[in-house]
């Protein structure tokens, strides 16, 4: 070929050594893609769906609702007229307040097998686990007590007298302080974890049912479930800074009965059920004022929140259910029936490190 060297001609191979080395390739790139695909199903396989518990007072058993399906797995047989229910930080204990049961029962949540009952007070209905994962503070409304017990070694630490009715409980952040609501007192009481003894009170509205701290641990929510409002007090002078009132077009006032809170961690919002109103408030927690009232099933009492805060649970007492809204919106996109009057409701994450349940250390 005039003006080319044999040297500088590219070589073209032949059809067959095309097709051969063709054939190499696309086998190569779907052994890749198999092992892919492989491994996917691997990690599909192996990972496990959050898992929403709720406690059904009536029927003495925990419901499993699947995070993905957002339908009942399965239920298991717990105490008499179970209430409260949070989890050990791996996810791997599930508490729950058997209430005429008088005891704190311990649980797997894999199997919803009973491990052991923890001794607690008479009639126990909400508790709190303080950060270090062991120490259980617990409100007892029949003998006017908050019992704080050590998970792990299953020993009463303290006896803390504290007003009439006890319910909400709830312990800071920093795992220094715990406070309980007395129901017919009308207080908060404030405990100091160092030395388990009650040191101050706060009066708020009438009948306190939930407490929660923001998670700065600067202020507690408290909810006064007859004097329909929700206090909001300075952790450090232990008074009160706002109370909020509620107001829904066409809902008497009397119906409008504050009781479970949840907060965001990043401290922008503050859901509140509002009992037979059958309606959760949505607070902007820096102005204090209502953005929104989200309808939700039948008398709503208790809130939790997904880890990643995209998804609000709450539980509906007589519609029997529990409504699943989208954070984002703010609006309901699910309800899912439950056993006989669903009470209170605790998020296990996938990850093992479980969402806090109203009242809890954030």
């Amino acid at each position: 070929m005039p003006g080319f060297s044999e040297a500088g001609l590219m070589r073209v191979p032949s059809a067959d050594a095309v097709t051969e080395s063709g054939t190499r390739l696309m086998n190569r790139a779907a052994t890749a893609r198999l092992l892919l695909c492989a491994g996917l199903l691997g990690l599909a396989g192996s990972a496990k769906s959050q898992e929403i518990f709720v406690s059904n007072e009536r029927d003495n058993t925990v419901s499993v609702i699947d995070g993905a399906t957002l339908e009942v797995t399965r239920s298991f047989p717990v105490g008499r007229r179970p209430r409260g229910l949070t989890f050990s930080r791996d996810g791997r204990t599930l508490y729950v307040c058997a209430s005429d049961s008088d005891a704190v029962q311990v649980i797997d949540p894999d199997t919803g097998a009973l491990r052991h009952n923890l001794p607690s007070g008479e009639d126990p209905e909400q508790f709190a686990l303080a950060p270090d994962d062991r120490t259980l503070f617990i409100a007892n409304e029949e003998n006017a007590t908050t019992t704080v017990v050590d998970a792990q070694t299953r020993k009463v630490l303290a006896q803390i007298d504290v007003g009439i009715e006890p319910e909400g409980m709830a312990v800071s952040p920093d795992g220094k302080t715990a406070v309980t609501t007395s129901e017919t007192t009308n207080m908060v009481h404030w405990i100091d974890v160092p030395t388990l003894t009650a040191t101050d009170a706060t009066p708020v509205g009438q009948r306190p049912r939930a407490a929660a701290f923001s998670a700065d641990g600067r202020m507690l929510w408290a909810s006064s479930e007859i004097g329909g409002t929700v206090a909001v007090i300075d952790a450090a002078t232990r008074k009160v800074v706002e109370t909020i009132e509620f107001a829904v077009k066409g809902i008497a006032a009397d119906r409008l009965q504050p009781v479970g809170i949840t907060l965001t961690r990043d401290g922008r919002f503050a859901f509140v059920a509002l009992g037979p109103s059958d309606r959760v408030a949505v607070i902007d927690a820096k102005t204090y004022k209502v953005v929104n009232y989200i309808l939700v099933g039948r008398r709503v009492w208790q809130l939790a929140m997904t880890p990643d805060e995209s998804r609000l649970f709450t539980t509906n007492g007589v519609s029997g259910d529990v409504t699943v809204i989208d954070v984002a919106t703010q609006r309901p996109i699910r309800s899912v029936k439950v056993g006989r009057f669903p009470w209170g409701v605790a998020v296990r994450p996938a990850s093992g490190t479980p969402e806090r349940s109203a009242g809890a250390a954030p």
